[in-house]
């Protein structure tokens, strides 16, 4: 699977690893990368043979440094909903994945990027990663599923205090919330990866599907809803003064100042 333009896909034996490689861009997620997520993940659902995948980014700076800035630019409130959508797509498909799929996060998690992390069923990272959702100082809130899958996985008060703040957590501090299983060495995180979802494609894989899906379902009763409205919200930010503040300042390196418009 190599005709894709920032996606690669390898089999080893029975585990596919997923490499993002927009390193110019520190693998920040663009429309086309979505587009050819969710394609690569189709596809790799009709492999009977495969067992699990590893989800990783290319290079030793970041896995995703978030979404695409100049992209959000242009958003407005119509456009904003459609980005929302497709993100939270994409990301649904990988959280329904029929086989285990484990993110191995080789530096920045930001914004988008913590969202595709966190709809992936394991995380691991490399002792430099870093961790946040700083869409606040944007003028926009995470729209890919951020808001409802950080609270199932590290807690509502930790979840509010890293999405309100936009503030970056270390990897250490990323493991004691519990939302990574642990923290290896750069070098080792491959093979750490490896090492974990091994663990579990030793057993029967549809006992792992059958278990994961009722994990899954005892959380998600009324996930839809939650997404939904997350979409309204991202749709009813998107466009307004303060994203373009926002995006404005963050490309033109100074403080946004913001009038709550």
């Amino acid at each position: 699977m190599t005709d894709f333009e920032y996606l690669s896909i390898t089999k080893h034996e029975e585990i596919a690893i997923v490499t993002i490689d927009r390193q110019k861009k520190l693998n920040a997620l663009n429309t086309l990368l979505l587009k050819e997520l969710e394609q690569g993940f189709a596809r790799l659902s009709e492999d009977d043979e495969l067992q699990g995948v590893i989800l990783t980014g290319q290079g030793d700076r970041a896995f995703v440094a978030g979404a695409d800035i100049e992209e959000l630019a242009d958003l407005d409130m119509q456009t904003g909903r459609r980005a929302s959508e497709q993100g939270q797509r994409v990301f649904s498909l990988i959280e329904k994945f029929p086989r285990p799929v484990l993110a191995a996060i080789n530096g920045y998690a930001l914004g988008g990027g913590c969202e595709l992390a966190l709809a992936c069923h394991l995380r691991i990272a490399s002792t430099n990663a870093k961790f946040g959702f700083p869409e606040v100082s944007l003028g926009i809130i995470p729209g890919f599923g951020g808001t409802v899958r950080l609270s199932r996985v590290v807690g509502l008060g930790r979840a509010v205090e890293m999405v309100l703040t936009g503030d970056m957590i270390s990897a250490d501090r990323a493991e004691s919330f519990g939302l990574v299983s642990s923290v290896v060495d750069l070098n080792d995180l491959m093979k750490e990866s490896k090492k974990l979802l091994g663990r579990i494609t030793r057993h029967s894989p549809l006992a792992i599907q059958k278990a994961r899906q009722s994990l899954y379902f005892a959380c998600n009763a009324r996930m839809i809803e939650a997404l939904n409205r997350e979409t309204d919200l991202f749709g009813q930010l998107s466009g307004g003064e303060d994203v373009k503040e926002g995006v404005s300042a963050f490309l033109e390196k100074r403080k946004p100042i913001f009038k709550g418009e």
